[in-house]
């Protein structure tokens, strides 16, 4: 490990000082490979999210979470609560998705994927950049005392980050109650959608204050990833790492000198890698919960090393393994195949669940209170409550006929089910039996569910009848 001349900071988190006041983190714009890579995955995941509510499979959003009707659409098929056992499967896979990704990659998904990251570094980061200015420029901002151009700067700031977080909000809003839903709310008067309306004034405060104030700090006191990753990872896990055997002694670099004479190491200790982190870390020092493997590090690292004639590569994506070991190369831990492979296993079940997932769901349950009837032709009768919940976006007349044992089924009032699109069906029937095809006072029976002769569901009841 590199030499530390001091390891207080692994006693504190970069954003907090010993008084424990607020340490306001100023990073320093960053440029290079890595950061293009970011700024092009940034732009193709912040499209599918905002364009997300309005794209249609069948008819359907691509994704809605109604948290408050219960009802989930994922890729345009629709999920009740009925289907909850598929929501705890799915969770089980992308806890063990996260838990794979982290000890074999680190902290990848926190670098570029999350939206915590994306909005901060992508959006609102840029945002900063374009109005007050890099980093020097911000500090000599904060420093001024009031005048005109610090109030004009400031206020157009705050101004365009409160309209981007409405935006958010909307977009956010969009995935709960749907498109359709929210262009109500913005077209109509907000007196015919209070409720909405104050969800979409929350929801843009909450982002602002994230996003404008609150910032970093979501990464090193909120989530719990960050200090998830103390477990998660090991020695073999590729995170953003600095190459100490390579960059130690640290040195100024002086015009024509021989570091390896001077016993000086490739860190020429510019210390650019401290000013462009987000987070305020030294990645010099190692591993730390603060780190999101966004790279800016590397990028600001590598032009340096370009800039004094070094090789690239003294801060990059390795593993401590190889750093320590001085070598390169992935290997496959025990650890990451056994996670791989329960990983592609859930994966099977799940995706198997969902092929073979029925197009309805029903409960067919005899009338709490009612005992058999004895009709006029000698047959007995059971009454039974149905309701049948439509997964699918077709309006549906159901049948329903006796699939295992003896009997005829009469719906009450009618002749067939009408299911309508999304929405449930509720009713009684009659299930009559001959006395010779009753076995017992109860017997199990099998009633189908069939659109158009398709037979969409099989539910087992309970059939009561006299005793022989």
């Amino acid at each position: 490990m590199p030499t530390i001349a001091s390891e207080d900071f692994r006693d504190k988190i970069s954003t907090v000082d010993h008084a424990g006041k607020r340490v306001w983190i100023y990073p320093k714009k960053p440029k290079g490979t890595f950061t293009n890579w970011r700024t092009v995955v940034n732009a193709i995941l912040l499209t599918v999210l905002f364009i997300g509510p309005f794209l249609r499979i069948n008819g359907q959003p691509v994704l809605m979470l109604n948290l408050l009707d219960r009802k989930f659409i994922i890729f345009g098929q629709i999920f009740w609560p009925q289907d909850f056992y598929l929501f705890g499967l799915a969770t089980i896979v992308g806890f063990v998705c996260i838990v794979l990704f982290t000890v074999v990659y680190g902290r990848i998904f926190c670098g570029w994927i999350c939206p915590q990251t994306i909005f901060m570094e992508g959006v609102f980061r840029r945002i900063e950049y374009v109005i007050e200015g890099d980093w020097t420029a911000q500090k000599k901002l904060d420093k001024l005392q009031w005048n005109t151009e610090k109030i004009l700067k400031k206020s157009t700031k705050h101004l365009v980050f409160f309209i981007v977080s409405f935006i958010i909000a909307n977009t956010f809003l969009a995935y709960i109650i749907g498109s359709d839903e929210l262009l109500k709310i913005i077209s109509e008067p907000p007196t015919l959608h209070l409720s909405g309306f104050i969800t979409i004034i929350i929801f843009t405060f909450v982002f602002y204050y994230v996003f404008a104030i609150f910032r970093e700090q979501v990464c090193t006191n909120v989530c719990p990833y960050g200090r998830m990753q103390g477990v998660l990872l090991d020695k073999k896990s590729i995170v953003v790492t600095y190459d100490y055997k390579r960059g130690e002694n640290r040195g100024k670099i002086r015009k024509g000198e021989d570091r390896a004479t001077l016993d000086k190491g490739d860190c020429v200790d510019c210390k650019l890698c401290v000013n462009v982190c987000p987070t305020g870390i030294d990645i010099r020092n190692g591993t730390q919960l603060e780190c999101i493997n966004c790279t800016a590090c590397i990028d600001a690292c590598d032009s340096i090393m370009a800039n004094v004639g070094l090789a690239k590569g003294l801060i990059r994506y390795d593993s401590e393994e190889n750093i320590a070991e001085s070598k390169k190369g992935f290997n496959w831990s025990a650890r990451t195949i056994a996670y791989t492979v329960v990983l592609l296993s859930l994966s099977t079940l799940l995706t198997g669940l969902l092929v073979i997932r029925s197009e309805v769901d029903a409960t067919v349950l005899r009338t709490p209170g009612m005992m058999y009837q004895q009709q006029e032709d000698g047959s007995i009768s059971n009454l039974y409550n149905v309701k049948i919940i439509n997964k699918t976006n077709l309006h549906m007349p159901l049948a329903l006929k006796v699939e295992e044992g003896k009997g005829s089924i009469k719906v009450v009032g009618r002749d067939l089910f009408e299911l309508p699109e999304q929405g449930m069906a509720e009713g009684a029937i009659f299930l009559n039996m001959n006395p010779s095809d009753i076995s017992g006072v109860s017997q199990k029976v099998t009633i189908g569910i069939y659109y158009e002769d398709r037979l969409l569901k099989k539910v087992k009841t309970k059939f009561i009848g006299p005793a022989n």
